[in-house]
């Protein structure tokens, strides 16, 4: 049922420097049976997982992140880009290709104990999600499930987050 997903999102070259295939779920949101059948097949990974939050990326780690915990039933909370969260946060930098970067949460977001499920709309390189999982762990919170929608397999992002329960609905084996 995954890979019939595959058909809904578009491919869009050279997006957004030339030389990258960017894998878009925009055209996957604005139709209802497939954007149902993603929320579903997630909250089936998870269902059973005693999860108490999920945790989004931003942007798109958000949109089936907030269904994903309104379906189990938890909170939600977002990681973002700094300067984005109004209160007091807790943030990690992590290597890019060329440089660094951050992301940052709410120090009060994740408690003591808190089984999370950390979603994000792709899996690429793996270093936002693996920064992610650490800013978790380091407010306290388990991370037991990390979700994706689409994985470019071919750029070995799952290495960075193997010791996670790593869960994908659709792969890409190259650009």
């Amino acid at each position: 049922m995954s890979e019939e997903l595959k058909k809904y999102i578009r491919s869009v070259k050279d997006f957004p420097i030339e030389g990258i295939m960017f894998r878009d779920i925009t055209t996957l949101l604005i139709d209802p049976v497939a954007s149902k059948k993603t929320i579903d097949e997630l909250y089936n990974q998870a269902k059973d997982l005693n999860i108490t939050k999920v945790v989004g990326i931003e942007s798109r780690g958000f949109l089936f992140g907030m269904l994903l915990a309104e379906k189990l039933g938890v909170g939600f909370v977002p990681i973002r880009k700094p300067g984005k969260l109004p209160a007091e946060t807790e943030s990690v930098e992590y290597e890019l290709e060329y440089g660094t970067d951050k992301i940052e949460i709410h120090k009060d977001a994740i408690n003591q104990g808190d089984k999370i499920l950390l979603h994000d709309d792709l899996l690429a390189t793996g270093g936002t999600a693996e920064a992610a999982c650490k800013l978790i762990e380091k407010l306290g919170g388990e991370v037991v499930q990390v979700s994706f929608i689409v994985e470019l397999s071919f750029l070995n992002g799952r290495e960075h987050i193997k010791k996670y329960d790593v869960r994908t609905l659709v792969y890409y084996e190259s650009e």
